[in-house]
């Protein structure tokens, strides 16, 4: 009995099963969770808006980080490997520094 696996029904709403387009992800932490803010710029625009927030315990973050990993190398098998455009040897976009930040 402690071997038996149960299967998670999800539901999927129309309104979140069309998605939302996010091409910068905005990533913090406190000691307890993970901000992930889903953010769509645009080229030419002073301003973005965050599309969608998540928030994760560090579990469930690191979850994502291996399920991620594993799923772009499966991509990367298929397809080629992606290349990052932004800082060379960073791999994406430059770090942004907020208003008030230290960094």
């Amino acid at each position: 009995m402690a071997n038996e696996k149960k299967e998670l029904k999800i539901e999927l709403s129309p309104e979140v099963a069309s998605g939302l387009y996010s091409n910068l992800a905005i990533i913090a932490h406190s000691p307890n969770e993970f901000f992930l803010d889903m953010i769509c710029v645009a080229p030419n625009t002073p301003q973005a808006k965050v599309q969608s927030r998540i928030i994760m315990s560090p579990e469930n973050a690191k979850q994502l980080l291996m399920a991620l990993q594993d799923n772009i190398a499966k991509y990367e098998s298929v397809f080629g490997t992606i290349q990052p455009r932004g800082i060379p040897g960073f791999g994406g976009v430059p770090p942004m520094k907020w208003p008030g930040s230290e960094n």
